[in-house]
């Protein structure tokens, strides 16, 4: 066995707190996943539009947030007795849109590459 300073100690050590992560992440998404909605064929899935997928993604966000909004108001008013729930909820509403933000971000920057290009 390494001594607790050697490096070969630390990289178990964190590799034994990923995993500890991923269980408990994989716990906490089964709490919190909802019921799958039924898989749209393939053909509507081919004929849906950027914009549409955009949509869908952003109400996802919408309802994310809105989510992790009641939860607060209601550990607020007593209703929820959990605080990492709704710490979980506000994290989730901020990575959400973090992620939005970015994916902004990078159609604006692909717009104005495009709109430089000679035609």
């Amino acid at each position: 066995m390494n001594p607790v300073g050697s490096p070969g100690a630390s990289v178990q050590q964190l590799i034994a707190m990923r995993q500890q992560i991923i269980e408990r992440s994989d716990a906490l998404k089964a709490l919190h996943a909802p019921t799958p909605p039924a898989p749209a064929p393939a053909a509507e899935q081919a004929n849906g539009s950027f914009a549409q997928a955009l949509g869908g993604a952003l109400q996802q966000v919408n309802a994310t947030q809105a989510k992790a909004e009641s939860l607060g108001e209601a550990y607020q008013r007593g209703e929820v007795t959990d605080v990492a729930k709704v710490m979980l909820a506000r994290q989730e509403a901020g990575l959400a849109f973090e992620a939005t933000l970015q994916v902004r971000n990078k159609l604006l920057s692909a717009y104005q590459d495009i709109m430089r290009m000679g035609v």
